[in-house]
């Protein structure tokens, strides 16, 4: 098996998040096999691009992601994040959510 993959650290995390849009960060970090501080980070970086909104939900945070957002670096309109993750995860394959913080489409 090889020794790299063909998704980066940010696509992975944001996968992640579609799947359990109430994870912390210590489990986005350990499934990940990255730090705790490396995810606050790549969470940070997805927030600030606006590809995901992070909530208060009594202590804990829960994100959403922007699934009409085009992928950045393709430089168009399609694909958008949503059909990427539909693609990855399936339509089913991402994680329940409380009514008003579905992903938007």
């Amino acid at each position: 098996m090889a020794n790299w993959g063909f998704l980066t650290n940010h696509a992975r995390v944001l996968l992640y998040l579609a799947r359990d849009p109430g994870a912390r960060l210590r489990d986005i970090a350990a499934s990940q096999g990255i730090t705790e501080r490396s995810a606050h980070a790549i969470v940070t970086d997805l927030t600030r691009a606006g590809y995901v909104v992070k909530r208060k939900d009594g202590r804990r945070n829960r994100y959403q992601i922007e699934a009409h957002l085009p992928l950045a670096e393709l430089g168009t309109t399609e694909p958008v994040v949503g059909e990427v993750l539909d693609l990855m995860l399936g339509p089913a394959g991402r994680g329940e959510e409380p009514p008003g913080l579905a992903l938007a489409h």
